[in-house]
């Protein structure tokens, strides 16, 4: 049989040679690169073909066709691979709400985690309910136990109506409960367990067409195609997917992710981005064992150097049949995903790496929340809630827009519904329907805002009375802070923590310091001359 070489028919995209990457998507987080070098395809059809005899060789990356002769002409082709294309009706996510929120404790006084407003105008949970739709997937659980009244509310009022459609879909609050039995008269005991308690849904007939499990933290900050991510779980037939990004002991050196290295489960993977280790939270000479070269996830030398581990952001894709698998029957005792399940699914599982290659925050303690809000009022702020294309939503409000009355405001955002008279705002946040008098100067300072108005009326009549209406009264200074909601604060008042103070507790002053940031209380009144 005579044979000829035929020019290349299709030319595939080859990977980048800085990036480890076998088939599919490889471990980066973004679309397709079409890398077929796994397979050796091109090669192994030459071979099957006799090209090599006559010195033609196919090179790696090019789809060929070949004619050959014998009595009459045939075209043969390279068989095409169908790639399996996720499908957003086949996906669910569960949004856990989080527990008792220590750590943003005093904002999670009387309010969950996820509920807590973040940007001026937003709450934490729209940012996972938000990357859900515009991924397009309409199944959607959250989990809630502590604090969940306000998040329930916000849930309802948000995404029950108002235009968001979620077709054939819905979204369910799913709230801690008892049920039947010893184990049944227990809350929540941890992400796991609250995923367990709740499995009989996946196990439903309305479920037969769900083949994949999202768990989604509710107090992350970051903006993320989810489908991106259910599709490198599938081109790589992993049965557990970590999302992953590199970070260091610094927030200051952290390119993508910004938080320290202690505070999350650190990873190693191999060349093909398998995970082989992960410990949750290390310290010390355990953290230290977690250093890995990450200039094998694309990052450059200097880069590496500055963030040399590997952390998972706490977004996991299950298989179903696999989540079911582990929390029923292979650990039926283990209550977390990330200090249980995950480390002792590796070497049973494949777990693959999904490396994110953007913005993200976990907004787990009051410096963390403090520096990503702040974050947002920068000249180019790292992550932006202006996107057309992928917009966060949120409870619409039904406000006037804000009156600025001969103000300074550099660096800020001024949600709705705001009266600004005469002040300065520098570097801050200002939150709905929040009023400042004339004099106030406001720096380095998140302003939640109010839950409703005060007539002029009304706050002249409190004024007489030598009471504080809501806002902050003329001539104040403050800096460094965060203003919960609904908080009074009177005229000529200084919040500016000039000691350093850390930490301390003053609730009966209405007033907690973090991490030296100032925190006044929900509903708080500040009077007038006070200083902090």
């Amino acid at each position: 049989m005579d044979s000829c070489l035929v020019k290349p028919a299709t030319l595939l995209t080859n990977a980048s040679k800085s990036v480890i990457c076998n088939g599919g998507n490889g471990f980066w987080g973004e679309r397709s690169r079409g890398s077929f070098n796994s397979f050796d395809f091109p090669n192994l059809l030459g071979k099957n073909l006799s090209l090599e005899k006559d010195g033609k060789k196919m090179k790696p990356g090019v789809a060929y066709s070949v004619l050959t002769r014998e009595n009459k002409e045939k075209t043969i082709q390279a068989p095409r691979i169908e790639k399996t294309r996720a499908n957003p009706k086949n996906v669910a996510a569960i949004i856990l709400g989080g527990g008792s929120g220590a750590q943003l404790f005093p904002l999670t006084n009387k309010t969950a985690t996820p509920a807590v407003p973040i940007g001026g105008c937003y709450r934490l949970i729209d940012i996972p309910m938000s990357n859900c739709i515009n991924s397009g997937i309409n199944k959607i659980f959250v989990l809630t136990q502590f604090n969940s009244a306000s998040l329930n509310r916000h849930i309802c009022r948000t995404y029950t109506g108002n235009g968001i459609s979620f077709g054939d879909g819905h979204v369910e609050v799913l709230a801690a409960t008892q049920t039947a039995g010893e184990t049944g008269k227990q809350w929540f005991q941890g992400t796991a367990d609250a995923v367990r308690q709740f499995l009989w849904l996946f196990e439903d007939a309305k479920a037969k067409d769900v083949e994949y499990v999202l768990i989604l933290s509710g107090d992350h900050l970051y903006r993320m195609d989810y489908m991106d991510f259910v599709q490198n779980h599938v081109d790589r037939n992993a049965e557990i997917t970590l999302s992953c990004g590199p970070v260091g002991d610094s927030l200051l050196t952290s390119l993508f992710i910004l938080s320290r290295a202690s505070e999350f489960g650190l990873v190693k993977i191999d060349s093909r981005g398998r995970i082989t280790q992960f410990s949750e939270k290390p310290k010390g000479a355990d953290k230290k064992a977690m250093q890995v070269d990450t200039t094998v996830i694309g990052l450059s030398h200097e880069e590496a150097l500055k963030l040399p581990y590997i952390a998972s952001m706490g977004v996991y894709a299950f298989k179903k049949d696999v989540l079911l698998d582990l929390l029923k029957r292979r650990y039926p005792m283990s209550n977390d995903f990330g200090s249980e399940i995950i480390p002792s699914s590796i070497k049973e599982h494949n777990v693959q790496a999904y490396i994110f290659r953007d913005y993200w925050e976990d907004i787990g303690t009051i410096k963390s929340f403090y520096d990503a809000n702040l974050g947002l009022a920068d000249e180019f702020p790292k992550f932006e809630f202006y996107d057309p294309r992928n917009p966060i939503y949120t409870s619409p409000g039904f406000l006037p827009p804000t009156k600025i009355d001969n103000c300074r405001i550099q660096d800020a955002i001024i949600s709705h519904g705001c009266f600004l008279r005469e002040c300065i705002i520098q570097h801050a946040i200002i939150g709905e329907r929040s009023r400042l008098d004339s004099g106030v100067e406001l720096k380095d300072t998140l302003m939640m805002g109010a839950d409703s108005y005060q007539t002029e009326s009304e706050i002249a009549a409190l004024l007489a009375q030598g009471k504080v209406p809501i806002g902050i009264g003329r001539d104040s200074k403050i800096s460094n802070c965060i203003i919960d909601k609904n908080a009074r604060i009177g005229k000529n008042v200084i919040i500016m923590n000039k000691d350093g103070v850390e930490e301390a507790d003053r609730p009966n002053d209405g007033f907690y310091i973090r991490k030296g940031i100032t925190i006044i209380l929900e509903k708080a009144t500040i009077n007038d001359g006070t200083i902090i």
